[in-house]
């Protein structure tokens, strides 16, 4: 698109930001709430020579997205829980095999089918702990279009920049509002290509870390010996199922996330500065949580809020800084029945009480709802910090 300032949705900002970071490849599977994404880039893909395929199912979108990866595409692929859930072995794959590419998860309510056409955030802990095995991860929280737009280029840029399949997860509210977003000049974006190898490829080991701990990636077809298997694997990418090579393989695929964390992380902090009871929220959750802490304020109740941008890895410094402060309490809203909120709880180690305020699904908080647990903090036990 042309620069400048247009009205879209969140799904519509997604596409483009795709397109911004330059993805050229879209494997999907229709379904509420993503679907408007795929809709719009396999309208836009013919104008730039992207390709975009419908695939039979989830399992089939994802492994179309790894096989395009590999031959050197910039690739994505979008769905919801119950298709996140289909998607969750290549997922593994892909963490394993070191594939750069972005998967958009549009939560919706769930378990199973669920409510198909109505927001919830019930799939956070699916994007940390979803594929088998111990392995970093990185997911991204929008809360606005703008936020859909500026995060998919992100995600791109960190699924490039560290090798493996980044998140996106969107909520339906977010998908699917509408406002004002500002698409700036190319020369504008900042993009980030895949490293590739500055040695001949006689000398060419596939999975030989740099100094950031992430290998230089050829791709299929650029002269050098690619060889890609989700089995545990040395430096040549050739099976060696042993002790040694897990110990070395799998500590690097947790370190190269868990190292560069503060190049990663992102959260914005809102009132903190003097905030006796902050609030933790993520995704659209988090619009009405930062208008329950301006009306908090208007009562002089000192509220501050902490949204987590990404939600893995985890703001997990920042979180026993506050609590180590000696702040009353914090107050997860979440459209769950509990997830960030045992992070939170785990990071502030006991030092202030840690209060869920959930909703299954369906609609998001109220404003009124998290000023009301904001005005009775004082009114809840330690047997009722999750009620």
């Amino acid at each position: 698109m042309k620069p400048g300032t247009y009205f879209m949705d969140g799904n519509t900002a997604c596409a483009e930001g795709a397109i911004a970071a330059g993805c050229t490849f879209l494997a999907s599977y229709p379904i509420t709430p993503a679907t408007e994404i795929l809709e719009r880039m396999a309208n836009r893909f013919p104008q730039i020579h992207g390709s975009y395929l419908q695939m039979e199912d989830e399992l089939a979108s994802i492994a179309a997205v790894m096989g395009a990866s590999w031959a050197g595409r910039k690739t994505m692929t979008t769905t919801s829980g119950p298709g996140f859930s289909l998607m969750m072995e290549n997922y593994g794959f892909g963490l394993m095999t070191e594939t750069p590419c972005v998967i958009v998860n549009v939560m919706r309510g769930g378990p199973s089918t669920g409510l198909p056409t109505m927001v919830a955030q019930g799939d956070v802990m699916q994007s940390r702990w979803g594929t088998h095995g111990d392995v970093g991860v990185v997911a991204y929280t929008p809360s606005s279009p703008q936020e859909m737009f500026d995060l998919t280029i992100v995600a791109f840029n960190t699924a490039e920049k560290y090798r493996l399949p980044v998140v996106l997860l969107s909520d339906e509210m977010v998908a699917h509002m509408t406002e004002k977003v500002d698409i700036p000049p190319e020369d504008k974006i900042t993009i980030v290509d895949r490293k590739k190898p500055d040695v001949p490829p006689d000398e060419y080991l596939p999975y030989r870390p740099e100094e950031d701990l992430v290998p230089p990636m050829a791709c299929a077809g650029e002269g050098y010996s690619v060889h890609v298997t989700g089995l545990t694997h040395n430096e040549k990418g050739y099976p060696t199922v042993d002790e040694d090579t897990q110990n070395i393989l799998v500590t690097r695929l947790i370190d190269k996330i868990r190292k560069n964390y503060q190049d990663i992380l992102s959260y914005e902090e809102y009132m903190l500065e003097d905030a006796e009871i902050v609030v933790v929220a993520y995704g659209s959750a988090s619009r009405s949580a930062r208008e329950a802490v301006n009306i908090a304020r208007g009562e002089g109740i000192k509220a501050g809020l902490l949204r987590p941008i990404t939600v893995w890895p985890f703001p997990e410094d920042r979180i026993s800084e506050l609590a180590a402060k000696g702040i009353k309490a914090f107050v997860v809203a979440e459209i769950n029945f509990g997830q960030i909120v045992y992070e939170v709880e785990r990071c502030s180690e006991g030092k202030c009480p840690t209060h869920l305020l959930p909703r299954m699904g369906g609609s998001i908080h109220s404003p009124e709802e998290i000023l009301e647990r904001l005005m009775n903090i004082n009114e809840f036990d330690t047997e009722e910090v999750y009620s």
